[in-house]
């Protein structure tokens, strides 16, 4: 899968993943490969991902996830650093 992760101010990542865990704002959800398309909206928490060198993890503050066609965009409003 592809993930993406954006905010008003850069590209904070992009590359092939294998699974991504969101702070939904109704709780968190792992997307896996195949998953049904999806938007959500993503309240203060860890986003974390698996790619070929291991896990990550992006603190974040809001926005929006949409999943369709194993393509994942976050809109971030803010990366905690």
């Amino acid at each position: 899968m592809r993930l993406e992760i954006v905010t008003p101010d850069k590209k904070v990542f992009q590359g092939e993943v294998s699974e991504a865990t969101f702070p939904g704002a109704l709780g968190a959800f792992q997307v896996l490969q195949n998953h049904a398309p999806i938007v959500s909206a993503l309240s203060k928490g860890t986003i974390s991902f698996t790619t070929a060198e291991g896990k990550q993890a992006i603190e974040v503050v809001g926005g929006v996830v949409e999943v369709k066609q194993n393509d994942i965009i976050v809109l971030a409003e803010k990366v905690v650093d």
